[in-house]
């Protein structure tokens, strides 16, 4: 009895893992869209009807789609505390440097409602800034991540093509979702943008698979093993084929009927899958790669059993609400309107 005790007990790391690994990946592919719509605001004065629109197609969801990143740190520091405090040890300054984009966002969004029309333009400029500091921060940190913290030359040099790479790739999804909220002209402008960051993205994701392996030789000792490498080789052989067909796709859009418009986001929010399982696998049990596993870092098994009861209460809770308010703001953005 207690040898099963205890083997049931050494799952509960990989539940809360699991779960912290769910939130990031909702979080990357929801506030990911809206920070590619961030970063794609077109600047030119004649641009701010189709601004408005951009704003207007994220405007509900924007603010909610950040807890998910609040409940995956909330993980990290009530499951796995060791982890947590290497982690945010190392990557002090990149968030900081992150909140201070997330806050210029959050000012911004606001401001431009409510400043002089003169100042608009300001704002939306703010906007963008912010959003870009916050794609390339985390992109950093991705990177500093794989590397295990290193800060040699060839590590930074990786670090500032992970930081592109997660630009192109929040860009690549939110101008998917803006050929799903948009119409007319702005619709074609986004089926453009989604090519063009869909090729830019492709080249990042061939980038950092052909590096990770190099660096990390335990990670092309687990890719390449075979049989599983029979297997495994499926998930970048998708991807490849998912970046590929959506290419094709929106060769020929937008439609009649804006038929398929839905389309290019869904198979982005599978590359974004495919991309976020190959770098679990690359890495699991460790949650620190090369320092520490989930056991060594997770907290005392008392205290994983009495935090899992209130994660299986709340976790449920925000899937609900978000589906609830993406049912309920369905169909395509409207004109902005600030009450």
């Amino acid at each position: 009895m207690n040898e099963v005790i205890h083997h049931s007990n050494d799952w509960l790391p990989v539940i809360f893992i699991g779960l912290m690994g769910l939130a990031v990946l909702a979080y990357a592919i929801l506030d990911g869209y809206d920070l590619g719509v961030g970063i794609l605001l077109p600047m030119g004065e004649q641009d701010e009807a189709q601004r408005d629109t951009m704003i207007a197609s994220i405007g509900p969801f924007w603010d909610a789609n950040e807890t998910w990143l609040v409940l995956a740190i909330g993980l990290l520091l009530i499951a796995f505390p060791a982890a947590h405090s290497l982690i945010l040890m190392q990557l002090y300054i990149p968030v900081a440097i992150m909140l201070v984009g997330l806050i210029m966002r959050g000012v911004a969004f606001d401001f431009r409602a409510k400043a002089a029309v003169d100042h608009k333009l300001a704002w939306d400029r703010t906007f963008k800034a912010g959003s870009l500091i916050t794609t390339l921060t985390q992109g950093y940190m991705l990177g500093q991540y794989v590397m295990g913290f290193d800060q040699s030359v060839p590590s930074l040099l990786f670090c500032a093509i992970s930081a592109l790479g997660v630009t192109a790739a929040y860009s690549y999804i939110g101008s998917a979702w803006l050929v799903l909220k948009t119409e007319q002209d702005l619709q074609v402008r986004a089926v453009r943008w989604t090519r063009v960051t869909g090729r830019a993205t492709l080249v990042g994701v061939i980038a950092v698979c052909a590096i990770n392996p190099l660096v990390n030789p335990g990670v092309f000792d687990r890719w390449f093993t075979f049989p599983l490498v029979m297997f495994v080789l499926l998930i970048p052989a998708l991807c490849f084929l998912g970046f590929v067909c959506n290419d094709l796709l929106l060769a020929r859009m937008p439609k009649a009927a804006d038929r398929h418009s839905a389309i290019p986001f869904f198979i982005v929010v599978a590359i974004f899958t495919l991309c976020f399982s190959g770098l679990g696998f690359s890495f699991f049990p460790e949650i620190v790669p090369g320092e520490m596993t989930i056991w060594e870092a997770a907290s005392a098994r008392e205290s994983l059993r009495f935090i899992l009861v209130g994660a299986v209460i709340v976790i449920p809770v925000i899937l609900l609400y978000t589906v609830f308010s993406y049912r309920v703001f369905h169909g395509k953005a409207t004109d902005l309107h600030y009450h």
